[in-house]
């Protein structure tokens, strides 16, 4: 079954959205320095640089970071893969719900796997990436539904869970942009460790607005312990 959100994202409303908020990476990085006084390069690279395997002549053992498989759930226009890209990465994934918004991806993303899906059924194999991240997206699932999403991101993620949302102590409903129940913030990384025993707490900050810091959002790096779903 389609959720109401789903719904609603998919609709004319999601068409708007996604041509309000498609940026190259130097706009998006200026957006987020707007935001919050931080690039969001800046951000991949403290929560990133330090899981990422070493590069090619170190000794360490792993794969370079260019060989990771990572996903998105809910990239939109691929904004974010589409940074990640010019910082190195090669195999990006993402998954969207919109059909619009998935077309646009193929008009302004190259070399980035972008398919049209449900985060509440994730159409890849129990681990099959590296790292799996979540940007402004959890905020916007239904609290009875962002359960099974996360058990999905969960399922597919062999490693690293990363995730960027709004944050509250408690659950907060949102009204957005004149619509009720369509946005709700919570301490999402908490959600995650309370529900999968599989999950360790790698790191966590909180990002305030440059306008008001009582607004505050919140990212986070969760490792997965085991590679059962």
């Amino acid at each position: 079954m389609t959720t109401q959100q789903e719904q609603f994202w998919q609709g004319q409303f999601g068409a708007d959205y996604t041509e309000r908020n498609n940026y190259d990476p130097a706009a998006f990085d200026a957006f987020y320095q707007q935001i919050y006084g931080v690039a969001r390069s800046t951000m991949n690279d403290e929560f990133l640089s330090p899981i990422s395997p070493p590069k090619k002549g170190e000794i360490k053992e792993g794969v370079s970071k260019e060989q990771w498989n990572i996903l998105e759930v809910g990239c939109n226009v691929g904004n974010q893969l589409n940074l990640l890209q010019q910082q190195g990465y090669k195999n990006l994934y993402g998954i969207e719900i919109m059909e619009y918004a998935v077309e646009r991806a193929k008009q302004l993303t190259k070399g980035i796997n972008i398919v049209q899906g449900s985060a509440f059924d994730l159409p890849f194999k129990n681990n099959y990436f590296d790292l799996v991240f979540t940007s402004g997206v959890l905020i916007h699932i239904h609290p009875d539904d962002v359960k099974k999403a996360m058990a999905e991101i969960v399922r597919v993620s062999k490693k690293y869970i990363w995730g960027f949302e709004y944050f509250a102590e408690t659950l907060t409903e949102i009204k957005y942009r004149d619509h009720q129940d369509r946005l709700w913030k919570t301490n999402f990384s908490n959600l995650y460790l309370d529900l999968f025993p599989v999950l360790a707490l790698v790191k966590e900050k909180k990002y305030p607005y440059a306008a008001n810091a009582r607004q505050v959002d919140a990212m986070f790096l969760l490792e997965k312990s085991s590679t059962s779903p």
